[in-house]
């Protein structure tokens, strides 16, 4: 099987489209994600330039966070229709709100069920903070009730929300497991959605939590047959990242750290 490492965008929108393909391709990514929101010539050109280097192209869903219900589900199918405009391989979703029943927040995903039928595109729902799948009990909840959903796992929003490295969600976990379609391989923490520098000894314990049930995912991929599974080294950039009082320096280089996650996991992952 194939571990595919994309690379956000998220972070590099300064860079215009060809330096931040070049980049990417430069630094050995198979493909790339990207968030789509308003019509923007930008996003545009990065799809159309990542397409012709042949690189794995995936949009982003992320900016429908309305309280109504009714405006909220025509936002989300608007802006779901347009990410699948870029055919992409899949769109990763932050779906729903942490707020909402979950009767609530299953409608959306069955909104996002009838979009996916519709575009051909398939839709997967990543688990963060402030959405439906914002805590590991919840996602289960959703899954018992969806057990067609596919998950974008990001653990470390679970983390953050359970203010732990998961020691007691093993059951949650376990369940969560075989839903799982795509990983966002960002490292959290008890009080925070993503460590300072994974490559700093402090975060070994966090680290070494995470990378276990990304091996875990990767091998039921591996033992059901799949051919591909797609990865992005998440970790963003200032305010996620860390800076320094009153300079505001970020403490470390965001694009170093990615890289550094993808070389990691792609060498311990090697056939």
């Amino acid at each position: 099987m194939k571990l595919s490492f994309l690379c956000p965008r998220w972070g590099s929108e300064s860079l215009a489209p060809s330096a931040f393909i070049e980049k990417v391709m430069d630094a050995g990514y198979d493909g790339i994600e990207l968030g789509v929101t308003d019509p923007d010539p930008a996003v545009d050109e990065v799809v159309r330039r990542a397409k012709d280097a042949g690189l794995t192209v995936v949009t982003q869903h992320h900016d429908t966070i309305d309280r109504d219900l009714a405006v909220h589900l025509q936002k989300y199918e608007q802006r779901l229709r347009a990410a699948a405009t870029y055919e992409p391989l899949f769109i990763n979703s932050h779906t729903g709100r942490d707020c909402f029943t979950l009767d609530e927040n299953r409608r959306v995903f069955e909104l996002a069920a009838t979009v996916a039928a519709d575009t051909g595109v398939p839709i997967y729902h990543e688990t963060h903070r402030g959405r439906c799948c914002h805590s590991p009990w919840r996602t289960v909840e959703l899954i018992e009730a969806l057990p067609e959903v596919r998950l974008v796992l990001d653990m470390s929003h679970w983390c953050n929300v359970c203010e732990s490295l998961l020691e007691d969600q093993g059951d949650f976990l376990e369940k969560v497991l075989p839903h799982v379609a795509h990983i966002h391989a960002r490292v959290g923490w008890a009080h925070g959605p993503q460590v300072s520098d994974p490559r700093a000894p402090e975060w070994a314990p966090a680290v070494a939590v995470h990378r276990a049930y990304w091996d875990r995912v990767i091998a039921h991929h591996q033992a059901a047959g799949a051919e591909i599974l797609t990865i992005v080294p998440e970790f963003g950039p200032v305010p996620y990242l860390p800076v320094l009082p009153y300079t505001q320096r970020p403490v470390a280089d965001q694009w170093a750290i990615n890289v550094h996650m993808m070389n990691l996991l792609r060498t311990s992952n090697a056939d």
